[in-house]
């Protein structure tokens, strides 16, 4: 009898766990994984673009309609009525020490810890970052990295960040139409786009970029305004340690951030606008590991 009620009491004890691994398993299939959490810097030290409102506004829209990953902002508007000086226009001493303790108290090594991915949304110049070295060994622990536009416009004396990012801008001519070859069709970053995509902005020029080392994404075989026959990078992926870094040149221009935008003539199509917005959204999720894409160099369009 005493042997019968042992067996019971054992096989009440292992229908009791299996019933509670089973609702552990359950609950945990159940639970939607915490959205990631991004940085967007907007800070400039150099040419401020009238565009980066626009890209705040807009980077903050494709983190609401989403809820993959949430972002907060180290922003200085030099044109807020704090920073004004004796004649009523920016006070760069005000700004630049605003600029200086926004990055800091955001971009520490410590506070850094808080995100999933930086974003570069057009910044310009040497932005003071407490060490610019934990910043980078942040994104090779398995960080992402997105930069916009005149994101390769900042840190041109820093050869380390030069190539994270995987090129250095040089110059630029006259805004114009361009036919951006895709050359990654399943990309999340392309995979919406046609094979050439046209598409109206400030292209820029790039110097130090080795294409053996990036994944191209976009890119023209003939210089924007004279059309010189050549490789004219526009967007590419790469890896960075165990990091995923995307950049695009593109986000120059309002109408290319924002399909809503109404202010001045527009020179980019509401669609193109929803295209730009599509491309840098998954560029960002592939940053963040949210979606998967091949970051092999490919080598030069053929």
């Amino acid at each position: 009898m005493k042997i019968k009620n042992l067996l019971n009491c054992t096989r009440t004890l292992r229908q009791a766990l299996w019933l509670a691994l089973t609702s552990i398993l359950i609950c945990g299939l159940n639970v939607e994984a915490a959205p990631k959490r991004v940085l967007v810097v907007t800070t400039t030290l150099g040419f401020r673009h009238s565009s980066i409102p626009t890209a705040e506004k807009v980077l903050g829209e494709l983190a609401e309609s989403t809820k993959d990953f949430t972002v907060e902002y180290a922003r200085v508007e030099p044109k807020d009525p704090q920073y004004k000086g004796a004649d009523g226009k920016p006070d760069k001493a005000k700004v630049d020490a605003a600029i200086k303790e926004v990055i800091g108290a955001k971009m520490s090594a410590e506070a850094l810890k808080n995100y999933d991915a930086v974003i570069f949304a057009n910044t310009t110049g040497d932005l003071p970052i407490p060490d610019k070295e934990a910043f980078l060994k942040w994104i090779k622990s398995g960080k992402g990295f997105v930069g916009m536009h005149s994101a390769s416009d900042t840190f041109h004396g820093y050869p380390p960040f030069i190539e994270m990012i995987g090129g250095e801008f040089k110059s630029h001519g006259a805004q114009v139409e361009v036919d951006a070859i895709n050359q990654d069709r399943e990309c999340p970053a392309c995979r919406h786009l046609p094979a050439s995509w046209k598409v109206f902005d400030e292209i820029y020029l790039m110097k130090n970029f080795d294409r053996s080392k990036v994944h191209g994404l976009l890119t023209l075989d003939k210089e924007p305004n004279n059309k010189t026959p050549g490789d004219y990078p526009i967007a590419w992926i790469k890896e960075y340690g165990q990091g995923r870094v995307f950049y695009t040149s593109l986000g120059h221009r309002e109408d290319i951030w924002d399909p809503n935008w109404k202010e001045g003539q527009r020179k980019n199509s509401e669609e193109i606008s929803r295209q730009y917005q599509q491309h840098i959204l998954g560029g960002i999720k592939w940053a963040l590991g949210l979606e998967k894409a091949d970051a092999k160099p490919q080598g030069p369009v053929q």
